[in-house]
């Protein structure tokens, strides 16, 4: 018989990780609606013409594709099937894939419901995502995201309260973080000002692996995409910055003096960093000129967060973009977002313990079983508990007491109610408190009283 098992960089939840995992999604939810955000939910699969193309070559690969449904090779002529092109063999046998990220689906919905909505909108969404990618450490195929997104506006306001809605979710989990800010408007600056402007996605791709790489093999992977020597050496001084976000900016205002659109980056980016600083943000906010997120739809500010006391990547990113819904028949929109990596987030509460203690136990009551003189003495206040919005557990046979009570100490199940004959003859139940083994005689009318206390 097979083993069972599941496919690599997926994982089962247990109850206690399904409930850790359910107090991520809520406190993120709740930060959201803090700030006005709207919830949607958006289909599994989407074509995969909404998917490629939008995410670069790199992300391209990463697409899971279904295969078409029936007998799916009855399109395929055996030239092409034996000619082993894999892009035009694709286009014959899937027509569908899982969504990669929520942005892209996302810019669909807002094309195709555009005369449903109201702009500016402010949507968020909570839903799982899948990549093709190798896994590992903090890296998994099959992830939540978490988003929030407003499109239909233009103004900063929106990423400098994306910088407030950040701050808040990890004050919440009290994560200290450090949030990366730039943008890629300076990104383009560079580029312009080096003399590689065609080549500035393969910049962006290769500077935005420093932190996992190291620059030496940056500087290797610049080289091998064809930028010059030249090129990659007046690239040095610049990701290597260092300093204060004022210095860092006061040196790129000098370096991109020649370059428009650089001068409008650092404008927009100036902006940001002036309006956060009159708020009480409590995280550190770094300008960052390595960061460049890989993804090609980003146009103007990009943000990336990584946790300070725990070894981890990024743990939220997201930034400006223009246009993504032109694609979709609906141009001239623009949009910023931020995504929360639900499972890292998980992953670095765990490491740090941060979980409240409540989310260890689901069931806060269990009721003994005695047999059926007992039970029928019981349903009455076990049905009132549970009105009174305490979770009860009646265990369903009459077995020994020994095996009763290993399991609520299984669940960690703070009391344990036992009404025997003798409680039943004094019209009372005994009250375990599992943790201290105090023993309480009370009343049945008294239960919730004490329970809640």
């Amino acid at each position: 018989m097979q083993k069972p098992s599941i496919p690599k960089g997926t994982r089962d939840f247990l109850p206690q990780e399904t409930a850790k995992r359910n107090y991520i999604f809520n406190t993120i939810s709740d930060v959201f609606k803090l700030f006005g955000f709207e919830q949607i939910e958006t289909p599994a699969m989407e074509n995969l013409s909404t998917l490629l193309g939008k995410y670069g070559d790199e992300g391209d690969k990463l697409l899971f594709k279904i295969l078409n449904s029936g007998d799916y090779l009855s399109e395929v002529s055996d030239e092409n099937l034996h000619s082993r092109n894999l892009q035009r063999l694709t286009g014959k046998i899937s027509e569908k894939g899982l969504r990669y990220d929520l942005t892209v689906p996302f810019a669909r919905f807002v094309a195709q419901h555009r005369n449903e909505i109201s702009f500016p909108f402010k949507r968020y969404q909570i839903q799982p995502v899948w990549r093709a990618d190798r896994p590992q450490k903090g890296r998994y195929r099959e992830f939540f995201q978490c988003d929030a997104d407003v499109v239909g506006s233009d103004s900063l306001l929106n990423e400098v309260e994306l910088v407030q809605i950040i701050d808040e979710v990890y004050r919440r989990f009290g994560i200290n973080v450090c949030i990366k800010i730039n943008n890629r408007k300076i990104l383009n600056g560079i580029a312009e000002v080096i003399g590689e402007s065609d080549k500035i996605i393969d910049i962006t791709v290769a500077i935005d692996k420093l932190d996992k790489i190291g620059l030496e093999k940056v500087n290797e992977e610049l080289a091998f995409k064809g930028i010059s020597r030249e090129a990659v050496e007046l690239l040095q001084p610049i990701i290597l910055l260092e300093g204060a976000n004022k210095e860092k900016i006061a040196t790129l205002r000098h370096i991109l003096s020649k370059s428009e659109i650089g001068q409008k980056g650092i404008d927009e980016l100036e902006f940001i960093l002036n309006k956060t600083e009159l708020l009480p943000v409590r995280s550190t906010v770094e300008l960052d000129l390595t960061l460049a997120r890989g993804l090609n739809y980003y146009t103007g500010a990009i943000f990336e967060v990584k946790a300070s006391d725990v070894e981890m990547g990024s743990i939220s990113g997201g930034g400006r973009y223009d246009n993504l819904t032109g694609g979709f028949g609906l141009p001239d929109v623009s949009g910023v977002g931020i995504s929360f990596g639900a499972d890292r987030i998980f992953d670095v509460l765990n490491q740090l313990n941060l979980y409240p203690k409540e989310l260890l136990s689901s069931t806060m009551v269990m009721v003994a079983n005695f047999g059926e003189k007992e039970i029928e003495y019981c349903l009455p206040f076990v049905s009132k508990l549970r009105q009174s919005g305490i979770s009860t557990e009646l265990y369903p046979e009459a077995a020994k007491m020994k095996k009763q009570m290993a399991y609520a100490d299984s669940k960690k199940i703070p009391f344990v109610i036992i009404a025997g004959e003798n409680e039943m003859a004094d019209h009372k139940v005994t009250l375990k408190n599992m943790t201290t083994g105090e023993q309480l005689s009370i009343h049945p009318e008294e239960i919730v009283e004490k329970i809640q206390r």
